[in-house]
Parts: structure tokens; C-alpha cells; sequence
């Protein structure tokens, strides 16, 4: 490969006389399998230093050509994005990857995660309605439907009696305002995907005793993975530009909340905590023990953050857990951990507990904390092909993942019934079951169900999306005792069908299995070919 001299800015670069440097195409040769194994064999740290900076000399000069395409009404907002970017960028390319050092990883000290009993054990104050006034409930809205096969925001999809996941968030926080007569407002963070059809479906609540807010996470530019450049040419995010831009993962909560202005003026509100949680947690309602904790603290210390786990079981070996690191309370995630260490994380007898993802965060922490630029979260390095078979990377950030940053950090270990998420078809069935029942809002597991787990339910690719998902069930069946079902193939299921115990279903390809109505599968095996035709 010739090798070719490259001009810099001067100012960009302090190189020693004579060097010569190799091509941006070079460099994306280097850097084409992975960046940062290239850079720990690149050889000497100067090397290594003009690689980086030049790296980012490259990026900066094609943001600022981006930059230029805004309109002036963008033109601030767009700055602020890709000024956010830059940093992670920069982060990106000093780093040397994402594992953590597992000798230094050990189990959190027994006060640092807290049983949820002894949170509740504390009863509740008088004086509930003051305390519930300086809370703001914050419902991240990013994601779209489309693992479920639906267009638009994942928030809108039906759950429950036609009520989607927005309908159960609005129903569950006006209850509690009627019921205390109190004034906690929700607070919506979501992307440039799901804006503007979240706002317009907004208008349906105007007379409901929820004051709403929204604001949009940060919008950033995808880079492709052999040059390490942006594969956007301008602003926009429509036409053959959809692909070039990506929300950068729930962790953006903290800038863009403060650069919205939203975090001052609830502050000035006199708000003091935000209860964030994944907006298709169904689970994750307000709870008044909690807040009276974080409110009321019983050692006089205020604790900054609370991070809720719940107990781990098999399907959920890879969820991220609280360690103790460097004497900090610390989120480690599966794409951290060095992999001759992967089992040893995935063990449920050593990393019992996961992060449910719902937190509650000081609001005048997060304001200090953004101020000082002291919000310290790893970069998640999210690899994605392209439509048209371009390979790509995202570079993310997690919300729980700022826990070491924010003081007198806390675990609370919760109910599994306070993580309910619904992000399969298989999850939809069981939320839309008599397993739950519905009151304000909130789900709550049926008191007839003699066990307290759920059922383990594996819908195969007939049911992935949501419309076809419903054209397969008549009604949905009766589940109270139900331990596991399995159904593979063409299978639909006709009125009133109760299903108990273990129940696997599978119809080989070219066959169809068909229910019948009122039918009661108890510890159960179907197979072949069952049609049952009109008369």
C-alpha cells in the first residue's frame, strides 16, 4: 500500500519534524476489524496519540459540515447534539474498551442493597401529600414498536382493555393525584422517532388531572465502522437519511434533561426526585415506601440515587448487577465483563439480583452533577448492518450505569412484580391474560393464581407481531395455572381455552393446529395437523 503524506492543521496536531504519517484510508484499514484491539498493537503511545487525533480531527471537520446544513431554527439544538457527541466520541477513542477489572469487582456491603420489607416496614408519613408533591414521575419514551411488528411509538401499542402503555401511565398518576390530591406531573423523554406521534396522541389527556411534559433525548450520528466517520451529510433525518441518526440509548437523560430546560424549572417547582422507569414496565407504578425512604431518610443522609434490583432467575442471567468498585456502588453489564468471566456472571447463586432499570434520581444532584460535567457512565459500543448492508455503530450510554457518580448511592431489592416489562408478544399474552387484573392503571397479579411466579411462555415467529399475534386468539385463554407453554408453527386458539400446568404446542411446517373452543390442555403435548372447519 503506498504510503502518502497527509496534511493537518497545525493547530490540530503537534508533530515532530520529518514523520510521516499513514492515509485516513490507512487508518480505517487499521481500524476495520476493531479499534481498539488496533490500538493496543498500534506500537508507541505517540503513535497511538496521532491515530487518535487525528481520528477526531477527521469527525470534527465532517460535524461541522453537518452542522452547516441546519436551518437556523435548528441550528442551536443541532449544536448541542453534536457537541454531546463529540465528547463521546472523544471518550470512545481514549478508552481502552469496555471490561472491567473482575479482581476489583465484590459483593456490595450488606446496608448498601436494602431488603424492600424493611423499606415498607417504616410505614408512611402524615403528611404523604407534601411529600408526594416534590416528585416527578419520568417514563423513558424512546423506543419504537417494531420488535413487535408495529409502526410508531412502542407506547402506543394496546395492552389492556385497547389501554396502551401512555393510557396505564396517565390512568396511574391521576389516581394517585386524586387520592392524595396532590400535583405530580409526568414527564416523557422521547426521540426524535417517537415525538411528534407521542404529541398528537398528547391531546386526548388535556382534561385528565396529569400535568404532562415532554422533552427529546439528544439525536446523533451514525458511524460507519471501517472509517469511523458519519455516514450523515446533513441535518436531516427523513428520505435516505432515516438510517444515518440513532438516539444514543437512555443514559442521555442526564444533558438533555438539563439542556431542556425542564430539570430548572421543576426545580424551581420545588420538585426534589424523579421516578424514571422503561415506559413498558408495567410494573414500575410510584411507591410510597420508597419515596418516604429517599424523602425521610432514617440515617439523616440524603441519598442521591436508589437503583431498584429484584431477585435474578434463569431468564435473566444477563441483566446488568450492582458491585461494589473502587469503593463505589457500581452497574455492571454483561458487555463489560471479560469474557473467561461471562458464567461466572451469568451464576444466580453468585450475581443475584439485576437492575430493573426503574431509579429514583435527586433532581438537584443531576443539576450539580451536569454542571461540574461529572456524570461518568461507560460507552456502550452498539453494532448494527444497515438496510442496504452498511455496517455501523452506535455509541450508547445507560441511565443506571451514572449510579457511581451520585452520593450515598442505594439498592433496593423490590418485588419481582415491580418489573413487568413487555417487549415480546409472549410477554403481551400474559399482561392481557386473568393472570392480572386491572385497577387504575396498575397490574396487579390475580389472587387466584395459587403461585406467585409467572409462567414461562415462548410464542414462536407465528406470533411475533402484534396484528397477527391477534388474529391466533379468539379470546385469550385462562392461564391461572398455568407453569409453561410452547407453541411453535401455524397454531390459533378458539374461544374460552383454559391452559394448565406445562403445555406445548407445535405444528410441523405445512400443518395447522387449531384449538377448539372451551378446550382444557392440562400437562399437555399437541402435535400434527388439527383444523377445525365451520359446518
Amino acid at each position: 500500500m503506498p504510503t502518502t503524506l497527509l496534511l493537518l492543521d497545525a493547530s490540530c496536531l503537534e508533530l515532530s519534524e520529518g514523520m510521516i504519517f499513514p492515509t485516513l484510508q490507512f487508518l480505517s484499514y487499521l481500524f476495520k476489524k476493531d479499534y481498539r484491539k488496533a490500538m493496543s498493537q498500534a506500537g508507541t503511545s505517540q503513535f497511538q496519540e496521532v491515530i487518535r487525533q487525528e481520528l477526531e480531527y477527521s469527525m470534527k471537520v465532517e460535524l461541522d459540515k453537518i452542522l452547516a446544513t441546519a436551518p437556523q431554527n435548528e441550528l442551536e439544538h443541532t449544536k448541542k447534539d453534536l457537541e454531546g457527541f463529540k465528547k463521546l466520541f472523544h471518550r470512545f477513542l481514549q478508552e481502552k474498551g469496555p471490561s472491567v477489572d473482575w479482581g476489583k469487582i465484590q459483593r456490595p456491603p450488606e446496608d448498601s442493597i436494602q431488603p424492600y420489607e424493611k423499606i415498607r416496614a417504616r410505614g408512611l408519613p402524615v403528611n404523604i401529600t407534601s411529600v408526594l408533591n416534590k416528585l416527578v414521575v419520568v417514563k423513558l419514551n424512546g423506543g419504537l414498536g417494531t420488535s413487535m411488528g408495529c409502526k410508531g411509538p412502542k407506547s402506543l401499542i394496546g395492552v389492556r382493555n385497547e389501554n396502551t402503555f401512555l393510557d396505564l401511565t396517565v390512568q396511574q398518576i391521576e389516581h394517585l393525584n386524586k387520592t392524595y390530591n396532590t400535583d405530580v406531573p409526568l414527564v416523557l423523554m422521547n426521540s426524535f422517532n417517537t415525538d411528534e406521534d407521542t404529541k398528537k396522541i398528547l391531546q386526548k389527556y388535556s382534561h385528565s388531572r396529569v400535568k404532562i411534559y415532554t422533552f427529546n433525548q439528544s439525536r446523533y450520528p451514525r458511524i460507519n465502522k471501517e472509517s469511523l466517520l458519519p455516514i450523515a451529510k446533513d441535518v436531516s433525518y427523513s428520505g435516505e437519511n432515516t438510517e444515518a441518526w440513532y438516539p444514543p440509548g437512555h443514559g442521555d437523560i442526564y444533558s438533555s434533561f438539563y439542556n431542556s430546560g425542564l430539570l430548572d424549572t421543576l426545580i424551581g417547582e420545588g420538585k426534589e426526585y424523579i421516578f424514571v422507569s422503561n415506559i413498558d414496565n408495567l410494573g414500575a407504578t410510584v411507591d410510597l415506601y420508597i419515596l418516604n425512604h429517599l424523602m425521610n431518610p432514617p440515617n439523616g443522609k440524603c441519598c442521591e440515587f436508589v437503583m431498584e434490583v429484584t431477585n435474578k432467575t434463569r431468564a435473566d442471567v444477563k441483566g446488568g448487577t450492582l458491585t461494589q468498585y473502587d469503593n463505589k456502588l457500581r452497574l455492571v453489564e454483561i458487555a463489560q465483563v471479560p469474557k473467561a468471566h461471562v458464567d461466572e456472571f451469568k451464576s444466580v447463586s453468585k450475581f443475584k439480583i439485576f437492575n430493573t432499570n426503574n431509579l429514583w434520581i435527586s433532581l438537584p444532584a443531576i443539576k450539580r452533577l451536569q454542571e461540574q460535567n461529572a456524570i461518568d457512565m461507560e460507552i456502550i459500543v452498539n453494532p448494527k448492518t444497515l438496510d442496504g448492508g452498511l455496517n455501523v455503530i452506535q455509541l450508547e450510554t445507560a441511565v443506571g450505569a451514572a449510579v457511581k457518580s451520585f452520593e450515598n448511592s442505594l439498592g433496593i431489592n423490590v418485588p419481582r412484580s415491580r418489573f413487568l416489562p413487555v417487549k415480546t408478544t409472549s410477554d403481551l399474552l400474559l399482561v392481557m391474560s386473568n393472570l392480572y387484573s386491572l385497577n387504575a392503571g396498575s397490574l396487579t397479579m390475580s389472587e387466584k393464581r395459587e403461585f406467585p411466579t409467572v409462567p414461562l411462555v415462548k410464542l414462536g415467529s407465528s406470533f411475533t407481531k402484534v396484528q397477527d399475534y391477534l388474529t391466533r386468539f379468539e379470546s385469550i385463554p385462562d392461564m391461572l395455572e398455568l407453569d409453561h407453554l410452547t407453541v411453535s408453527g401455524d397454531v390459533t386458539f378458539g374461544k374460552n381455552v383454559a391452559l394448565k400446568g406445562t403445555v406445548i404446542i407445535i405444528a410441523n411446517h405445512g400443518d395447522r393446529i387449531d384449538i377448539p373452543p372451551g378446550a382444557v390442555l392440562e400437562n399437555k403435548i399437541v402435535s400434527g395437523n388439527l383444523r377445525i372447519l365451520d359446518h
